[in-house]
C-alpha cells in the first residue's frame, strides 16, 4: 500500500458521482476554504478551484467515473490523486456516511498523507485496455453459447456427439439434429448470435493488433516469447500491466497479479490470510491461462509440473506455475531480454532438480 504523502498548501477532496460531485477543500492548516455539491462540469470545476491554482491537488475514490477528472487534471497540470477504493476504509466505516462526508473525509485524508494511492492508468492506453477487455467479455459470452448448444445436446441425449462444433463446418445442420422445432429455434438463435461474435471479435483483434504494436511493439514481442503466451494474453499482459517500472520490486508485481496470498498475523500468531480480491483480476486469469497453455508440446515444462504435482497436488501445481511465470515477466520486461527456457526450468534440460 502506497500513500500519497506531497505537501501542498490546499488540498482538494472529491467524491465524485456521474452528474454530481461534492467537492471540499481546505488549506493546510485544516480550514476548509469550500464545500459544496456541483454539477460534474469542466468549466465550473475548473472556475470553483481558480482561486487555489497555485498550489493545490486533487483526489477522487476510485470508481468508474475519474477518468474525465484525471484528464482534465493532467490537461492543466493539476497533481490528481486516485484513492484505492478498498483501502480508504475512513471513508466506508464511519457511522454517518454521505457525500459531504466523504468529500470531508477525502480531503482530510489527503492533506494528513494517509489517503492510499490506486494507478492512474495513462490516458493514450486506457481506450485500447478497456477495449481489450470488452473483447473478452464479448469471447465469454460467446463461449456461454456454445456451452449451451452442447448443455441442451446432452439434455435430448443425441445419439451422435456433436463434435467440436467451434469449428463452423461442424456446424451445418446442427439445429435438425434435436427433435423439436421450438428447441431447432433456440439452437439457430444461438449459431446467429455465434455466426455475430465471430465477425465482430475478428474486427476487433485486428484493431487491437495494430494499436499494441504502435504503443510498445518490444515489450509485446518480448511477451509472445514466454511458452503458453499467444496473440490474445500477450495483449492482455501488455496493457494490464502498460509500465513495468511502476513496480518496485517482483514481489510487488506478484501481489498485484493475485499470484500470492498475504498473510495475517498478530503477536506472532497466524489466521490465514486475506486481499484475494485485491489487485488486477485480468492478470491472475492472464497467467492462470499462461501455466495451462505452457504444457502443449513442452516436455520440460510437463516435468516441472509433475515434480510440484508430487508434492502439493495439481491445482496448487499450476498456481505455483502461474506464480513462476508471472515472477519471469516482470524481469522480461524490466531487463528488456526474450524468455530463457533453461533459466526458467533450472536444470531440468540436464535432468536436475528445479529449485
Amino acid at each position: 500500500m502506497q500513500f500519497y504523502t506531497n505537501q501542498h498548501e490546499f488540498y482538494c477532496g472529491i467524491d465524485l458521482h456521474a452528474r454530481k460531485m461534492y467537492v471540499c477543500i481546505m488549506d493546510s492548516k485544516g480550514d476548509v476554504m469550500v464545500h459544496r455539491n456541483m454539477a460534474t462540469n469542466r468549466k465550473q470545476f475548473l472556475h470553483l478551484i481558480e482561486p487555489y491554482r497555485e498550489d493545490i491537488v486533487v483526489a477522487v475514490e476510485c470508481i468508474f467515473t475519474w477518468y474525465w477528472l484525471a484528464d482534465l487534471c493532467r490537461e492543466n497540470n493539476i497533481p490528481f490523486v486516485l484513492g484505492h477504493a478498498l483501502y480508504m476504509k475512513a471513508i466506508h466505516g464511519g457511522k454517518a456516511k454521505n457525500d459531504k462526508v466523504d468529500s470531508s473525509k477525502i480531503a482530510t485524508l489527503l492533506r494528513g498523507g494517509m489517503i492510499p494511492k490506486a494507478y492512474v492508468y495513462p490516458a493514450k492506453m486506457r481506450a485500447t485496455r478497456d477495449l481489450l477487455r470488452r473483447k473478452i467479455h464479448f469471447t465469454r459470452k460467446r463461449a456461454e453459447l456454445f456451452a449451451h448448444i452442447t448443455n441442451t445436446g446432452h439434455q435430448y441425449n443425441l445419439d451422435e456427439l456433436l463434435g467440436c462444433i467451434s469449428k463452423s463446418k461442424n456446424r451445418e445442420g446442427l439445429p435438425e439434429r434435436f427433435p423439436d422445432k421450438s428447441v431447432q429455434k433456440m439452437i439457430e438463435i444461438d449459431l446467429t448470435m455465434i455466426e455475430a461474435y465471430d465477425t465482430m471479435l475478428s474486427q476487433l483483434e485486428w484493431n487491437i493488433n495494430k494499436t499494441a504494436n504502435h504503443h510498445d511493439p518490444v515489450s509485446y514481442t518480448l511477451l509472445k516469447t514466454i511458452p503458453g503466451v499467444g496473440q490474445l494474453l500477450g495483449l492482455v499482459l501488455l496493457y494490464e500491466i502498460e509500465n513495468i517500472s511502476r513496480f518496485p520490486r517482483v514481489q510487488d508485481f506478484v501481489s498485484y497479479c493475485r499470484l500470492v496470498k498475504c498473510a495475517k498475523e498478530s503477536n506472532g500468531k497466524r489466521y490465514g490470510s486475506s486481499g484475494s480480491k485485491i489487485g488486477n483480476a485480468h492478470l491472475k486469469w492472464a497467467f492462470s491461462q499462461a501455466a495451462v497453455h505452457s504444457l502443449k508440446y513442452n516436455k520440460e515444462g510437463h516435468k516441472h509440473l509433475n515434480r510440484l504435482t508430487q508434492k502439493h497436488g495439481k491445482g496448487k501445481a499450476l498456481s505455483i506455475l502461474a506464480h513462476k511465470i508471472g515472477r519471469a515477466t516482470y524481469f522480461i520486461l524490466k531487463n528488456k531480454n526474450p524468455f530463457d527456457r533453461e533459466k526458467f526450468y533450472g536444470l531440468a534440460l540436464g535432468g536436475n532438480r528445479v529449485a
